[in-house]
Order: C-alpha cells, then structure tokens, then sequence
C-alpha cells in the first residue's frame, strides 16, 4: 500500500502504515500480533488513534480535509497538521515536561504520530466537571504559558527571526478566520449556527446582539487577534486541550497556533475555569455541594495568573541583556525604567487576558461550539441559570476589563456574580 498522497486511515491500513515507517513501528517493537487499536476522535475536526501493544503505545493523529462532525460540506485544509506538529514540537522544546513528544510527521498524509498519555490522564475539563482537585494545575500551566510564550516573543527574538516566524505561520489563516467567526462574529449577529438553551436564554442571546458598548469591545479585541503577533500562541488552549493527572499537565492540540496575542491563550485557559466555576452549581447534589470545589477553582485562576506574572517577568529579567528587540538594553538601562515597562507590558497583558477570557466564554454560551461543563447539566432551566450568571460575568468581565487591577479582584468579582 502506497502512502505518498493523502487518504484516510482505517484500523486496518493504518498497521500497514506503522509497519513502513520506523518511527513509529520501532515504538511498539514491530510487533503486531497483540496490538490495540482504537478510535477516539471525540473531537470535530480529526480522526485520533490510539495504539497500544505490548512493549509501547502511540497516538496517530490524521487531519481531515473537513469538519468531521458536519461532513463534507464544510471543507477545512488539512495543512492544519503541519501547524500542529510544528506547534507541538517548538512548544515542547520550550516546556518539554507539558507536551507530548512527536516521534513522526507526514504532510502528505496529513498525520502525526506522537506520545500516548496514558491512564490515567483524563481531559482536564472532565475532570472539572466530576469535581476533582489537582494540585499541580496552576504551577504546570503557568510555567508552560510563561515558556512558550515569551520565548516565542520580541521579548527573546530579534525582529528578523519574528518576521520569519510570522511569515511561517500566517499560513494557517483558515483555523484563524474559523476562530474569527466563531469567536469574535458569529455571537453578536444572527447566525444559523449559533445556538443557546432556548427558550430560557432566548432574550438574553437577543441581548448580545443589541448591545452596541459590548460590540466596541469585541471590535477591538478581533482587530488585536488579526493584527498583533506577539508570540507562537497554541490558539485554542480551552480545558478540553489539557490532559491531566494528579501529577502531570499536558497541553494537546495546537492546531488553531499562530502567531497571535499572548492574552488569548492566557484568555481561554482562565475563562473556561470561569465557565467550570459557573457550571459547578448545576453539577451539586445533596452528597457534594460543591461549594469548596469552587473555591479551589477560584484559588486555581488567581495562582495561575500569579504564577505566569511571576515566571514571566523572571524570563524578562535573565534575558534582559539577550537577542530580543523589544526593549533594547542600551535604552531600557537601569532598573526603574525596566520596572516602568514590565508594569505596563503585564498590566496590559492581564488586560487582553480578561477580555479574551471573556470573549471565549460569551461563545460558548450563545455560539456554535458549547462546553461539557454546561452540557452535562441535565435539566434545561438549572442549565440556563448557571450559563445566564456565566453570561452576565462575561459581558461585564468585557466591558469592564481595564479596571480590575489584579487577578484578586476579578476572582472577588466572580464570588459576586455567584
């Protein structure tokens, strides 16, 4: 079987796949008689295998040439696999303890094959929704978004090498404008594809669309995604893109990477812990009423950013004399007018975060794409009063953004929506 041109992978050809590229067979030790295959692309866009014998396991990750859960009438590039393994292996050069290694990559067949997490990693948002603690999140993501971020930014880079980079990247322009759509469009306007739990939320969906001071806001927050290239952002770093155990966080799919705003990945890793927050009334019984599991995920997004401000300006400060253009040592020369600038960079930067956080949220609830977290709430009224509290924080959290002055007093603001 021939593999130079693109076609799907079924079980079955996909061991004939392994057997002729020695990447991948040499990690199960070509041995074939015991292995486990199955399909768990739980996802929209890609078929996802797992491989498990008995001397090693791989995930193959094939992208196809459309949305899978619409069909072929939404055609959707399949170069997104090239950005992935690219993605996956610059950010795991920079944080190698949170991503999963790529063994292999084949862009003709759109296919990457890389390391299986196994049991018992569970998607973290799973996680979030059964109530379960981990105590390492907010350390973990915080170093993984303070490396992969600043050592992809001017911060580290000169400018010639950012532009190189850029370049690179603008090719992934039809995940981008997906994300433009979906995130900074489609919520605000009447749209086919937008849904919300009717009839509950059916004024409050109305709402957005006739909320001319929120449509100013999500203005500027899509010009700064389309036009500011601050560093490699993974694109899509919800909860459902981290897999976690108790010990270990591993950041997955940065098919949607490029070179964007570092507030949007800090943005949606923060606004969905905000989304589980608000779910969590909906997913209280009489045995656990979730109150102090929603303090841990108030202490989780407060620690998170704390911790990325902290590690973030530490990078700043060893690299302050290094190849980064941004703020040149000879005139950024002592050390008040350095700590002038980092005030100002960071203050912004908690600024985009909470805006894009915002925005990522507002999505889920009136948009296309919805979150388990709200989903998984049976019954539609109990569903509707947690998403419309999630809304109504959003909407304010948006609009209001550049006056919170730290982290703590967005979490204060959360336990008031509540």
């Amino acid at each position: 079987m021939s593999f130079e041109e693109f076609k799907p992978l079924s079980e079955e050809s996909l061991v004939e796949y392994i057997k002729a590229t020695p990447a991948l067979s040499s990690r199960i030790g070509d041995k074939y008689e015991d292995l486990v295959i199955k399909e768990v692309g739980d996802g929209n866009l890609n078929f996802v295998f797992i491989v498990v014998g008995s001397t090693g396991s791989l995930v193959i990750k094939q992208a196809l040439p459309y949305i899978r859960c619409i069909g072929e009438s939404w055609p959707m590039t399949k170069e997104r696999a090239y950005f992935e393994a690219t993605t996956l292996r610059k950010h795991g050069s920079l944080s190698p303890d949170h991503v999963p290694e790529v063994y292999h990559f084949d862009r003709a067949m759109a296919l990457i094959g890389m390391r299986y997490l196994e049991p018992p990693h569970i998607i973290l948002r799973k996680g979030l929704i059964a109530g379960v603690q981990y105590p390492f999140l907010a350390d973990h993501m915080s170093d993984y978004m303070s490396r992969t971020l600043f050592f992809t930014s001017l911060l580290y880079h000169d400018t010639t090498e950012h532009r190189r980079a850029v370049t690179e990247f603008c090719g992934n322009v039809e995940l981008c404008r997906l994300t433009e759509q979906v995130v900074f469009s489609d919520p605000y306007r009447v749209s086919t594809f937008n849904r919300w739990t009717s009839p509950y939320l059916d004024d409050d969906a109305k709402a957005v669309r006739e909320d001319s001071a929120l449509k100013l806001d999500i203005a500027e927050l899509k010009s700064m995604f389309c036009e500011r290239a601050q560093a490699l952002i993974h694109g899509d770093l919800h909860t459902g893109s981290v897999m976690v155990t108790q010990d270990s966080t591993q950041v997955i799919d940065p098919e949607f990477s490029f070179y964007g705003p570092m507030g949007f990945d800090i943005g949606a890793f923060l606004g969905n812990l905000i989304l589980a927050f608000f779910a969590q009334d909906g997913h209280a019984a009489q045995e656990d009423d979730r109150k102090e599991y929603k303090q841990w995920i108030l202490r989780t997004i407060e620690q998170t950013w704390n911790l990325f401000h902290k590690r973030f300006t530490a990078l700043w400060d060893q690299n302050k004399d290094g190849p980064g253009e941004a703020y040149l040592a000879d005139i950024y020369n002592n050390a008040e007018v350095l700590e002038l600038v980092q005030e100002n960079y960071m203050r912004n930067l908690l600024h985009d975060s909470l805006g894009f956080g915002a925005a990522k949220m507002i999505r889920r609830i009136v948009g296309v794409s919805h979150v388990e977290d709200f989903e998984s709430i049976k019954e539609d009224k109990r569903r509707a009063d947690c998403e419309r509290r999630a809304l109504e924080f959003g909407k304010m959290l948006l609009k209001e953004r550049r006056k919170f002055k730290c982290i703590g007093e967005v979490v204060s603001a959360i336990q008031q929506q509540s």
